[in-house]
C-alpha cells in the first residue's frame, strides 16, 4: 500500500536528480488506488473535522506531487530523446522507464529520425513536395462528384478554374475533361 510521503519521496527524488529514478512498476497503479480512496473519504460531507480537512489537503498536494514527478519523468525522457538522436545511444535509463514511457521514447526518436531524413533529402537537392493542390481549366462542363475522402466536389463549367488536389487533377487531364493552367 502506497501513501502519501511514497509519492512525496518520488517527486523529491525525480526532482534533484538529472536520471531518471527506479520507481516500482506497480507505482501507477498503487498511486490510483490511493487517490481513489482519499476522494472516497474526503468526499464524506458528515462533518468538517480536521482529520476529514486533513485529508482533502493531502489529497491535493498528492495530486499535484504526482503530477509534478511524472512532467519531470516527460522531460528527462524529451531530454534523452535529444541525446539519442544526436549520439545514437538510445538505451540511457532505458530500464527506469514504464513501459508507456518506453513507448513514448521508441515513437518520438523514430520520429526524429524521420525529421532528419527529411531535412537531409532538402538540404542535399531533393525537394520536398509541399503542393497537393493544381490549378486546372475545365475543357467542358463536369458534374459534380465525390473525392477519395468522400467529399462532394463541383459541378464546374466549361472554363471555369479550379484548384483541386493533384489525384483529381490526374484524373480529370486523363479523361481530357480539364487542362493544367499554365503559370
Amino acid at each position: 500500500m502506497i501513501t502519501y510521503n511514497d509519492i512525496y519521496e518520488a517527486a523529491r527524488k525525480e526532482r534533484y536528480s538529472e536520471q531518471l529514478q527506479t520507481i516500482p512498476k506497480n507505482f501507477i497503479s498503487e498511486v490510483a488506488v490511493y487517490l481513489k480512496e482519499k476522494k472516497e473519504i474526503a468526499l464524506k460531507n458528515d462533518d468538517f473535522s480536521d482529520s476529514l480537512m486533513k485529508t482533502k489537503k493531502q489529497l491535493e498536494n498528492a495530486i499535484t506531487l504526482f503530477n509534478e514527478l511524472m512532467l519531470r519523468r516527460k522531460r528527462k525522457i524529451m531530454n534523452l530523446v535529444l541525446i539519442a538522436s544526436e549520439t545514437g545511444i538510445a538505451k540511457q535509463d532505458f530500464e527506469n522507464m514504464f513501459a508507456f514511457e518506453k513507448n513514448l521514447f521508441e515513437n518520438l526518436i523514430k520520429c526524429l529520425e524521420s525529421s532528419q531524413r527529411n531535412f537531409n533529402e532538402i538540404l542535399h537537392g531533393k525537394q520536398e513536395e509541399t503542393q497537393k493542390n493544381e490549378l486546372i481549366v475545365f475543357k467542358e462542363n463536369v458534374e459534380e462528384f465525390v473525392d477519395f475522402n468522400g467529399e462532394k466536389m463541383g459541378g464546374f463549367e466549361k472554363g471555369q478554374i479550379a484548384n483541386i488536389p493533384k489525384e483529381i487533377s490526374k484524373i480529370l487531364i486523363a479523361d481530357e475533361k480539364a487542362e493544367v493552367v499554365e503559370k
